[in-house]
């Protein structure tokens, strides 16, 4: 899925087109009023491509930092799933999925986090930057502002 929480009106169709040149398919959002940022639009899609399509989406997605995104990657055989989100202030964050959603730490993320907490709170702190926490919270609002809004069902024959 690609979720576009947040976007001022004038970019709408540079994403429409980042999204169809990406997918090499055209792309007609139905772009919906955002709520939790008055005068932005939001929209959602579904697509299927090849295993690294999502990030390739959010490489596109990313050349206008005014942008709120999430873009999610179902597993496949032999992939990870994986989950994007940006928003402005934060930036880019990134994580595996597992074929649930769940966020995937690695053993080697755990070691890191363990040699350079020192105590329960920067563990915990730690543990929630793994996981997107700020991410999650900055987009909340956003998510919450668009149940109920239309998907656009992208579908690649052949």
């Amino acid at each position: 899925m690609v979720y576009v929480h947040s976007s001022p009106s004038a970019v709408c169709p540079h994403v429409e087109w980042a999204i169809s040149g990406t997918l090499g398919e055209r792309v007609d959002l139905r772009w919906a009023a955002q709520p939790a940022a008055p005068g932005q639009l939001r929209a959602e899609c579904a697509w299927t491509g090849d295993a690294g399509t999502g990030a390739k989406l959010v490489a596109a997605l990313r050349a206008w930092p005014m942008l709120r995104f999430e873009v999610t990657e179902e597993p496949s055989p032999g992939q990870d799933g994986e989950r994007f989100c940006f928003a402005p202030v934060l930036g880019l964050w990134h994580a595996r999925t597992s074929a649930n959603g769940d966020i995937v730490v690695n053993e080697d993320q755990l070691r890191a986090l363990a040699a350079r907490s020192r105590g329960g709170e920067s563990f915990a702190h730690g543990v929630d930057e793994l996981l997107g926490a700020a991410w999650d919270d900055a987009l909340e609002p956003f998510r919450r502002a668009g149940d109920g809004a239309p998907v656009t069902w992208l579908h690649r024959v052949g």
